[in-house]
């Protein structure tokens, strides 16, 4: 916050944001009157919207970008609402105070105030049409358009100002000896967390543009960018966030490239062409597999460096949120990021979990990205950022490059039944627009995870709500009965911060003796950072004066 205190007294009030409205002329402006379907799904001439049996929302739209987008938002419109409000809702919640609510305005607007300079104008249209569908209730922050644009940098942002932690994801490639059948197989968590809310509508989203490539993306209502996808030529795009200074001012947001090369790039020499031409203001890993070349490689970037990393010798690529090419090596702030972080165990639990399995399956896949043990199978409690699963991703996917086939799972989490589609198939099946006509091919789903039904999920969910609770009683000096504190402590018992809260509410009631055994208790666990360790260490050092 200090940050943004001192770039708005050096920017004065000159911001002035994004104002320009993109070159629409030569597109189609009207898309029609859409028709309902099924509860909550409708369709269009150019789009279809409706939702599967397992949860999951399957958007379609077709045509020139501002048909795409306004056909997007004509059919998402109130799922579009929904997803502003979570996203708006926690932003409130991190930022309480309506005058630093006020500062982060400031800042967004100066923030953003060359991003149009950085972002295709097709993909302007297409964000501009979708804004067209975006309610007023919003408009504090900013109008539709420009406030669309913002949001569409938010995983840059969330970047930009570190504190807000809302990132962090773990993925793997695996082919020729290493797969059961020798072709590519990718898998992916995206543990992308903005709140509960904001994670509740999964949309699987079909793409068939005027230009380039059919391609399918795993994203949620309002989201033009690509984080998870594949197109039609068996190339894939997912990202992973990585250590990154405070910029001055956006420049391309990463969905934006990563969907640039979803929808152009047939090979992974394409995704590096187009990666080179866009200026990005964040450092982020993109896994790029490519039926074409049978294998993927990371396209790292970053504001001044642009490296890429193929695994030498092997035929499993691993990526968490460091870098791992040449240009990156003796980076400072990688070299922080592996030491101070979650990301290096995590990277090294799942090459230890692809060495289980020589032999990978699809199901093999999903059984890795559910995983929510550590190094050697030790206990580390629900929820642990030092876990592939760390009970709190918005999507898992899971692709076949080769045979165009992608899974996606459904909720809780990557807990839900994984849904299968075969994106040949359904883009034939698209093509007729029988709104009638099941996309997913259900015979190759994999089926959920049973915990997801059972009495130690139950109380990993009650968990996260009672911690909410105590570190509300925590900020507000509220007092907690110790039957209480000791029925939290049972919910999850071997996580750090379980302790570590108890911890923390008997300091503050100065029951030391009490707050420093908890501390102990605390330290004795799998604790995530070493920020988190060196926290512990000074709490019991202070319990013990």
């Amino acid at each position: 916050m200090r940050y943004l205190i001192c770039l708005l007294a050096l920017c004065g009030t000159g911001c002035i944001g994004v104002k320009r409205l993109p070159p629409l002329a030569n597109y189609n402006h009207d898309v029609g009157q859409r028709i309902e379907v099924a509860p909550g799904g409708y369709a269009l001439p150019n789009g279809l919207l409706r939702k599967n049996q397992q949860g999951l929302w399957e958007l379609y739209v077709t045509g020139d970008p501002l048909e795409r987008g306004l056909a997007n938002g004509v059919l998402t419109q109130e799922l579009l609402y929904q997803q502003e409000a979570a996203f708006v809702s926690q932003v409130q919640k991190l930022v309480p105070s309506r005058f630093r609510q006020w500062l982060l305005r400031r800042f967004l607007d100066h923030f953003n105030r060359r991003l149009t300079d950085h972002i295709p104008a097709a993909y302007q249209a297409e964000i501009y049409g979708l804004s067209r569908s975006a309610s007023d209730t919003f408009n504090f922050i900013a109008p539709p358009y420009p406030r669309l644009l913002y949001f569409h940098a938010a995983h840059d942002i969330g970047h930009a100002l570190r504190d807000l932690a809302l990132v962090g994801c773990t993925s793997f490639a695996a082919w020729d000896d290493h797969t059961a059948d020798g072709k590519l197989l990718i898998g992916r968590n995206f543990d992308f967390y903005a709140g509960d809310a904001f994670s509740e509508e999964k949309v699987v989203a079909f793409i068939a543009p005027d230009q380039g490539y059919k391609h399918a993306m795993v994203t949620w209502p309002g989201m033009v960018g690509a984080v998870s996808g594949m197109n039609e030529k068996g190339l894939t795009v997912t990202i992973n966030a990585g250590k990154s200074a405070i910029p001055h001012q956006a420049k391309t947001p990463i969905s934006l490239l990563t969907r640039e090369i979803l929808q152009y790039a047939g090979n992974i020499d394409d995704a590096i062409h187009i990666a080179r031409q866009r200026e990005v203001f964040v450092s982020e890993s993109i896994m790029v597999g490519s039926a074409a070349d049978g294998k993927a490689v990371l396209i790292e970037v970053s504001p001044h460096k642009l490296g890429v990393y193929e695994v030498p010798n092997t035929d499993v690529l691993v990526c968490a949120n460091h870098f791992q090419s040449k240009p990156y090596r003796s980076d400072k702030r990688n070299l922080r990021q592996l030491e101070e972080s979650h990301s290096k165990y995590r990277f090294d639990r799942m090459n230890e979990l692809v060495a289980q399995t020589p032999k990978l399956t699809p199901a093999d896949a999903a059984a890795m990205l559910r995983n929510k043990e550590g190094m050697g199978g030790v206990d580390l409690g629900y929820g642990n950022e030092k876990a592939i699963n760390q009970l709190l991703a918005h999507h898992a996917v899971i692709f076949q490059p080769e045979d165009r086939r992608m899974w996606v799972a459904a909720a809780p989490y990557q807990l839900g039944e994984f849904v299968a589609y075969d994106l040949d198939e359904v883009f034939k099946r698209l093509a007729s627009m029988d709104t009638d006509m099941a996309l997913a091919t259900d015979s190759l789903n994999i089926a959920a995870d049973p915990f997801a039904l059972s009495a130690d999920f139950g109380r990993y969910e009650e968990f996260r709500v009672e911690m909410r609770n105590l570190e509300a009683a925590i900020a507000t000096g509220t007092e907690v009965p110790d039957t209480a504190l000791r029925d939290f402590q049972q919910l999850n018992p071997m996580f750090w911060k379980t302790d570590f809260l108890i911890g923390e509410y008997y300091r503050g009631r100065r029951r030391y003796a009490d707050a420093l055994r908890h501390y102990r208790r605390a330290a004795s666990r799998e604790v995530t950072t070493k920020a988190d360790s060196t926290l512990i260490q000074k709490r019991i050092r202070k319990c013990k004066k």
